[in-house]
């Protein structure tokens, strides 16, 4: 087996890797356009922001599964992958320290200014008068929209720093928030009317989308900021430019629309014309920290996938299928029998959409439950039921998926 790497992960991780037996392609500088050309050998492709095209998978005839070596998965065109039977899965949660550790650090970028101080003083400028006019963090109310594992850790630094915190996410609920020692929002209009400084930790869904409208920016207070550490997407930015150019809020942002997807070269943004707005280089998940956790969860993935034939974390499987019958066999364990079950099913024109066999202690019995579209009907359950060195029983059950 093949596992192409096409972004840089730590020597332990390829080690890690070689160490479970399989060959690896490690192309860190690799980009859209190197995949589009298609992945001859390998079986599974790694990621963190390489984009991963349907003219990739068309072209990668071996490959099974891709794992976004981070959170979301943004990058890839999961339809592509599902058609195609390719098992997408990713690596939540590990970097969430990171990006919280970022989001503190430009909240205080922000009230500081720490990016002017350092840009004056290398170009042989003192301004401490301008720069000691801070407000400090202490007392600020600071607006979370998104409650998961990096809101979370956002939340705990921030009332760290004496910050109340108020926070909305779908989620979320008063009990919880209570828990938490947040107040709670029932909206996002509702956070943005009561903090000083928002900032924003969603997925990128078809629903968070511009979550954070022109009516949600233009609700926040006068002086107030904002922090984006989670996908441009979720911005409408043409209203965010606005607010920032007309000086009426500040913003620190780690990622935007216009953020090339090389590792380095030029950059061209509107933003970059803009006073009020500091802008990282997407490295909110880029410690050394979370990047090892991340790729060890990565390698785990496809451990799991060579030795078990399961993908944790699988996010384009179905949930669960419409079939409104359920066929149970139990029935001894040798060959054939399930084959001979399906060529039942098969020979009625019915479609088999999901099967689990599942083996007995001693291993001399097992059973299959077998989603099916249509009722097979007496004649097929006889047919199944009269091979009794094979079969100890087939019932069949109206499955509640179906009504």
């Amino acid at each position: 087996m093949t596992v192409y790497i096409a972004d840089k992960l730590p020597k332990e991780a390829l080690e890690e890797f070689e160490n479970l037996g399989v060959d690896v392609e490690f192309e860190p500088s690799a980009n859209k356009e190197t995949l589009n050309k298609g992945l001859r050998d390998a079986m599974v492709l790694i990621v963190r922001s390489t984009v991963v095209s349907q003219e990739c998978i068309r072209n990668s005839p071996g490959l099974t599964l891709i794992v976004r070596a981070g959170a979301g998965v943004n990058n890839i065109d999961l339809e592509a992958a599902s058609n195609m039977g390719i098992y997408v899965a990713n690596c939540p949660g590990k970097n969430s320290i990171a990006v919280a550790e970022l989001t503190m650090g430009l909240i205080l970028s922000l009230d500081r200014y720490l990016p002017d101080n350092v840009y004056d003083f290398r170009n042989g400028t003192w301004n401490k008068a301008a720069y000691s006019k801070a407000e400090g963090l202490y007392g600020k109310t600071l607006g979370i929209v998104g409650t998961g594992q990096i809101g979370r850790e956002v939340i705990h630094r921030a009332q760290g720093f004496g910050m109340p915190v108020v926070a909305w996410s779908r989620s979320l609920s008063p009990e919880i928030a209570e828990e938490m020692d947040v107040r709670y929002a029932a909206t996002v209009e509702d956070v943005t009317s009561q903090c000083d400084i928002l900032s924003v930790h969603l997925a990128l869904t078809p629903d968070t989308k511009q979550i954070i409208s022109r009516k949600v920016l233009s609700n926040l207070k006068d002086g107030a900021a904002f922090v984006n550490t989670s996908r441009a997407e979720v911005v409408d930015e043409d209203a965010l430019y606005e607010e920032v150019k007309s000086g009426r809020i500040r913003a620190a942002l780690d990622v935007f629309s216009e953020e090339p997807e090389y590792k380095q070269g030029e950059v061209q943004s509107r933003f970059r014309e803009l006073d009020g707005v500091y802008v990282s280089h997407h490295i909110g998940a880029s410690t050394q920290q979370a990047q090892l956790a991340v790729a060890s969860d990565a390698v785990d993935i496809v451990r799991g996938y060579i030795r078990e034939g399961k993908v944790r974390n699988w996010l384009n499987r179905c949930e669960h299928t419409e079939s409104p019958w359920k066929l149970v066999v139990r029935h001894y364990d040798k060959p054939g029998v399930i084959a001979n079950v399906m060529n039942d099913i098969k020979e009625a024109d019915i479609n088999a959409q999901e099967l689990e066999n599942v083996i007995f202690d001693g291993k001399k019995t097992a059973c299959c439950t077998i989603q099916l579209d249509a009722n097979p009907g007496d004649a097929v359950l006889k047919s199944i039921r009269a091979r009794q060195d094979e079969v100890i029983s087939a019932v069949l059950i109206p499955s509640k998926r179906g009504g």
